[in-house]
């Protein structure tokens, strides 16, 4: 079976359509394989639709590569995962490479510095303690690895996702 690469959007969550599309898979194979593979395990939304994180879909990739492409069985493509995880590396995705990025909306609020976004405590300025900033206001003066980058950004986008579920709703007339 010939590579396939698989490009993933920049997305915080995917649903189960969205994956299958990714993959080329139908729907029933993706909840197999959530039986089959327990570190493939999408969240449920609260009407209870499968919202898959970037992370799942990462995995659900690899799978279908352990499967389809390297010829593994559901037990040997198992094992071979969990030692993958267990050894500390990210599975070995064979994803294309794009040419050009393009950004998403997520992507473009996280790119923001850090003294633009406004923290919990900007409506308290009487709490000196808690009030005050650290030296590094901007991008460059913070070091940060690709990993903890993109942990920030995903921290980030949850938090202002969050912030919208949470705003209060205007009433309709």
């Amino acid at each position: 079976m010939a590579q396939e690469s698989v490009v993933i959007p920049e997305k915080i969550y995917f649903k189960i359509g969205e994956v299958c599309d990714l993959l080329d898979v139908q729907a029933h194979v993706l909840r197999y394989w959530e039986t089959e593979f327990p570190m493939l395990s999408p969240q449920k939304n609260k009407s209870g639709q499968r919202s898959y994180r970037r992370r799942d879909v990462e995995i659900a990739v690899r799978i279908k590569q352990l499967l389809y492409n390297e010829m593994f069985t559901i037990a040997g493509a198992k094992k071979k995962l969990q030692l993958e995880i267990r050894e500390g590396n990210k599975p070995k995705l064979e994803l294309a490479e794009t040419s050009e990025f393009i950004p998403s909306e997520e992507t473009k609020v996280v790119s923001r510095t850090r003294s633009d976004v406004p923290t919990l405590f900007d409506d308290f300025p009487d709490l000196p303690v808690l009030a005050a900033r650290p030296a590094a206001h901007n991008q460059e003066q913070v070091a940060m690895n690709g990993d903890q980058r993109e942990a920030f950004k995903i921290l980030a986008s949850n938090l202002l996702e969050i912030r919208e579920i949470l705003k209060p709703k205007t009433s309709r007339v």
